[in-house]
């Protein structure tokens, strides 16, 4: 290093400068030079000589994407088509908004209609993402701020409790329209047609019938009027799909027994075949849950599955997404993206696929063990939709944390299903009670045939 004191190091020496060769032969393969870029969407490599994995990830399209914002909705107001106002809200028990200054009410438009999402299923190839189900950027704020038009003032609405805020100066209603990268906005929303009222009733009907063998503090706090109306997040997927599986079935030929006494015991003697099927089908509308809480499906800690028991759900009468909808209930965002999910479609698909060949093997009267099954997803369609559902929840106390046991009841048809935390000690009796009955009939219907 030279001495600042004495100056700076002096500079080579001048002269001619000789580049450095020219390679043999031209350059080939990625990251060459290119007299010509290619084509947008194409991939510069020859993908033949890599491995078939490889190759299959590398040439597989890009996913292609169905736009469903509302343009019209950006600035966080929905209003009124007749009058203008800003105060809307949803009438109950159809898919009707209404505007709470003048009355005038008016149909949301469905979204399938609006975008074509149920027609040319078999048809689909490669996978097609909504915009609303688009992945999720972790980085997204929750926190959303509106210029308000009416007076100026600012309004924020946290997307992570609630979808709408009122002005509090002008009392104009905001909502979060615009498609955010957070996951808290979706591509539709199926509204409510079962009142709170019917929810409670439906509730407290489900618990009375098995309210003999409740637990005493859950009958002591159960209170069904604490029902909330929730808004859960939902993947809604078409899928274009073949199937194959293989496996071994068997068809009784003779049954009979060996041995004597204690050592008695039933034989049979079966042909077993090797069974090969192919089905080709379609799925429509198919909900996975695109909540890591609601599909964390562990039994020992929760009731989550209770939710699945509800279903289906008339997914055909979805609307675009208006946050007027969601005046008056809560909602959960989205955090699964579609990669995420894919694993959990793949699998309720391959169930699909053996209820499709039930059929043919009926035959096999000693039953059928599929040894291979092979899925070949041809094409899917992702839309991120909101169902409505009435929750009703009791955290039963117990080891590592205990239970939450829900009763849910679904928005749209009453469909009701739940948990209950039982007395052991009662169910045990009740149980040895009925054995005792049962088996001193049989002892008198014994007596009465000797």
């Amino acid at each position: 290093m030279s001495d600042p004191r004495n100056g700076p190091p002096p500079l080579p020496a001048s002269g001619p400068v000789t580049p450095p060769p020219l390679p043999g032969a031209a350059l080939d393969g990625p990251g060459s030079p290119r007299d010509v870029p290619p084509p947008p969407g194409s991939f510069p490599l020859d993908t033949s000589p890599l491995p078939q994995a490889i190759r299959d990830e590398v040439d597989a399209p890009d996913p292609l994407a169905i736009d469903t914002s509302a343009t019209e909705l950006k600035d966080g107001l929905n209003r009124c088509p007749k009058c203008g106002a800003t105060d809307i809200r949803p009438k109950l028990g159809a898919d009707i908004l209404v505007c709470l200054y003048c009355r005038h009410e008016w149909h949301g438009a469905r979204v399938e209609e609006a975008f074509g999402l149920g027609e040319n299923i078999d048809q689909l190839r490669g996978t097609i993402i909504a915009s609303g189900a688009r992945d999720i950027d972790a980085d997204a704020s929750a926190l959303m701020s509106f210029k308000c038009t009416g007076c100026g003032a600012e309004v924020t609405v946290n997307t992570e409790s609630t979808m709408t805020a009122r002005c509090h100066w002008c009392r104009h209603v905001f909502g979060v329209n615009e498609q955010i990268a957070n996951g808290a906005v979706p591509d539709a929303v199926l509204p409510f047609h079962i009142s709170k009222d019917d929810a409670v009733a439906r509730i407290r009907q489900f618990v009375d019938k098995r309210r003999l063998f409740a637990l005493k503090a859950f009958k002591d706090q159960f209170t069904p009027e604490n029902v909330v109306g929730v808004y859960l997040p939902y993947m809604i997927v078409d899928s274009n799909v073949s199937a194959a599986v293989a496996g071994k079935g068997e068809i009784q030929t003779r049954r009979y027994t060996v041995g004597s006494e204690k050592n008695k015991r039933t034989v049979y003697d079966a042909d077993v075949y090797q069974i090969e099927r192919q089905v080709n089908f379609t799925v429509d509308d198919l909900p996975l849950e695109s909540s890591a809480e609601r599909g964390n499906l562990d039994i020992s800690a929760n009731t989550n599955n209770i939710i699945n028991t509800i279903l289906p759900f008339d997914t055909k009468n979805a609307v675009k997404w208006n946050a007027s909808y969601l005046a008056g209930f809560t909602s959960e965002k989205r955090n699964l993206d579609v990669e995420t999910l894919r694993p959990r479609l793949e699998d309720q698909l391959l169930s699909i696929a053996r209820a499709q060949v039930e059929a043919s093997v009926r035959g096999y009267n000693r039953g059928v063990r599929w040894e291979q099954e092979q899925l070949d997803v041809h094409g899917t369609r992702w839309v991120s939709m909101y169902l409505p559902v009435w929750l009703y929840s009791y955290h039963q106390p117990g080891r590592n944390g205990g239970m939450l046991h829900y009763i849910a009841v679904n928005g749209r048809t009453g469909e009701t299903m739940g948990s209950v935390p039982v007395q052991q000690w009662k169910m045990l009796l009740a149980a040895l009670t009925a054995g005792t009955i049962i088996e001193a009939v049989a002892i008198l219907i014994l007596m009465a045939t000797a």
